[in-house]
């Protein structure tokens, strides 16, 4: 099985691509199979139309391609931007269109929809990667870190991955090259711990 890794930035030179890169070679490093997906870099459409919201319904197939990735992977890697405090929109698309019913979970028999879902997914760890230009304290003081709850509680653990790991790293804009040099040092070893031969 392989890993997925999930890349939500537009900027190619951005600390994002660094933290991604970091993040595949960590996984190469401990022999997984890594599949890395730049959604931006593979103009990933985020729309959902109304003729994919059945759980039957036919996908293209480039989607069909990412809902097997996920369904099948032992862990991910989630890699993107705070911004509003959500991800960005292809990256909530990718959710959306990806972590569909059948794939990522599924409603219990006479279940109509509106109970608490069944996780699918394989995977038994995710890891997520965020910088923010927000200082962590007033993240934390004045928005309480809704990307926490979004990742940990509103989609991994609604789909089965019980083991969420994340780390933001902060503040962008004025961080030291040797700051990021030991960000993305922190980043690899938070996916070696994650997924390395004692997790």
């Amino acid at each position: 099985m392989a890993y997925c890794v999930i890349l939500a930035h537009p900027d190619p030179g951005s600390f994002n691509h660094a933290l991604a890169r970091a993040a595949c070679d960590a996984l190469s490093g401990l022999g997984r199979e890594v599949h890395c997906y730049d959604l931006y870099a593979e103009g990933f459409d985020p729309r959902l139309p109304a003729a994919e919201l059945g759980r039957d319904a036919p996908l293209d197939d480039a989607l069909a391609r990412h809902c097997a990735a996920a369904a099948a992977a032992e862990g991910f890697v989630i890699v993107h931007p705070n911004w509003w405090g959500m991800p960005p929109a292809v990256l909530t698309g990718w959710v959306d269109r990806v972590l569909r019913p059948g794939v990522a979970y599924e409603f219990v028999a006479g279940d109509g929809g509106e109970g608490v879902p069944r996780g699918l997914l394989a995977a038994k760890a995710a890891v997520v990667l965020n910088t923010s230009n927000t200082a962590a304290a007033r993240e934390q003081s004045v928005f309480g870190d809704p990307l926490e709850r979004i990742w940990k509680d509103c989609i991994f653990g609604l789909c089965g991955v019980s083991d969420v790991r994340r780390r933001m790293f902060e503040t962008i804009v004025t961080s030291t090259p040797a700051q990021r040099r030991d960000w993305l040092a922190d980043a690899a070893t938070l996916v070696e711990q994650t997924f390395g031969p004692a997790a």
